[in-house]
């Protein structure tokens, strides 16, 4: 089973920019559908981008327009392009695999507990 481990968080003013990045000890090749989900305090889990191994994307519309999903598979690696951030963006942000979008919908709709150990970002007003 591929691992994923997510880097690249970090504190950020409103308005700026930051990439976040998935690293899997595998080939992502094969994963059907990835994406990246948040969580923060008192929140909702929110699912806000997937990407399927064809390429195709969807952002959710809290996000749409500022960011942007994107994998390598000659690196094994999912990225996603945060930009214009907003104080409400803050939270921890994870990545997840399944065999499909639905799926991936699913896993993090039910979860109990995070699939990783995510990364944080901070966006600071």
């Amino acid at each position: 089973q591929v691992q994923l481990v997510e880097s690249g968080g970090g504190l950020v003013q409103a308005g700026g920019s930051l990439r976040i990045s998935c690293a899997a000890s595998g080939s992502i090749a094969s994963l059907n559908a990835m994406g990246w989900y948040r969580q923060a305090p008192g929140k909702e889990r929110e699912l806000v981008a997937t990407i399927t191994s064809g390429g195709s994307t969807v952002i959710a519309v809290s996000v749409k327009g500022r960011f942007t999903i994107s994998r390598d598979n000659a690196k094994n690696t999912m990225y996603l392009q945060m930009n214009s951030l907003k104080v409400e963006d803050t939270a921890v942000y994870y990545c997840i695999a399944a065999s499909s979008v639905p799926l991936l919908h699913l896993r993090v709709g039910t979860m109990s507990t995070p699939s990783g150990g995510g990364t944080q970002v901070t966006v600071s007003s």
